[in-house]
């Protein structure tokens, strides 16, 4: 079950400061919704992936 902040404060906040189990989720999130996402969710996925990687990826 997810344990972090709520969507809603996370837009509020620089994605810098997000969690990493946050990133890791909402990117699982998204890709399941990946079909459905309009632009500005494919734009909101890509920033967060890209956040990702700079932290280094995903840890098994």
């Amino acid at each position: 079950m997810y344990e972090g902040r709520p969507f809603q404060e996370l837009m509020d906040t620089q994605m810098e400061e997000w969690q990493q189990h946050e990133l890791e989720y909402h990117h699982s999130q998204m890709s399941d919704y990946s079909p459905w996402l309009n632009a500005q969710g494919t734009s909101l996925h890509g920033q967060i992936i890209k956040e990702i990687v700079n932290r280094g990826g995903i840890e098994d």
